[in-house]
């Protein structure tokens, strides 16, 4: 999984724009309506969730783990379908079903980073999975705040991901680096 991840920083990379660019967008439009809020999370879920089946799919073929990536993505893209077909629903359950799209993923990557861990030591990928876990449990611990504190939490959640995905990724391509000097020698 090392070397697909390592071949494809960029992805990665471009997983933590969309998120420190959506945590942003929760910030500066803090009067947007909620249907906004839908939409513009259904979309960073679809598009996060694609990329992570694009990674499975490439680990698959280079033989290596791929389970864990494509259930990431599928949950990204189940996320993004129930808040598209059902943005009547009440606000609680819009965030139970971001909630628990965090926390899967959270785990999820926290495992990850732990496999990880024999060929590369690294910090960042873990953080970024116990960042989603940390958001999930807030956000059914309180489920009452306000909407405006809501969208604070989600933006501070999405711009902490963002930085440790972006941190991740210019690791995993100065181990891609590191490897293509090691060929070529």
């Amino acid at each position: 999984m090392l070397l697909v991840l390592a071949r494809n920083w960029w992805a990665i990379a471009l997983r933590g724009v969309v998120a420190i660019l959506f945590g942003l967008f929760a910030f500066l439009f803090p009067g947007a309506t909620l249907f906004a809020l839908i939409i513009v999370f259904g979309a960073y879920a679809l598009v996060d969730g694609i990329f992570s089946i694009v990674a499975s799919v490439r680990a698959a073929q280079a033989h290596e783990r791929w389970g864990q990536l494509l259930l990431v993505g599928v949950c990204g893209i189940l996320a993004a379908a129930v808040v598209w077909f059902y943005p009547g629903l009440a606000a609680l359950s819009l965030l139970y079903v971001i909630a628990a799209w965090a926390i899967v993923t959270g785990v999820l990557e926290v495992i990850a980073a732990f496999q990880l861990r024999k060929h590369m030591a690294d910090w960042t990928w873990f953080l970024a999975g116990v960042a989603s876990i940390v958001f999930g449990l807030l956000l059914i611990w309180r489920p009452g705040a306000g909407a405006l504190a809501v969208l604070w939490l989600i933006g501070v959640y999405a711009i902490i991901f963002g930085i440790a995905l972006l941190a991740f990724a210019f690791r995993l391509r100065a181990h891609a680096d590191r490897l293509k000097e090691r060929l070529a020698v």
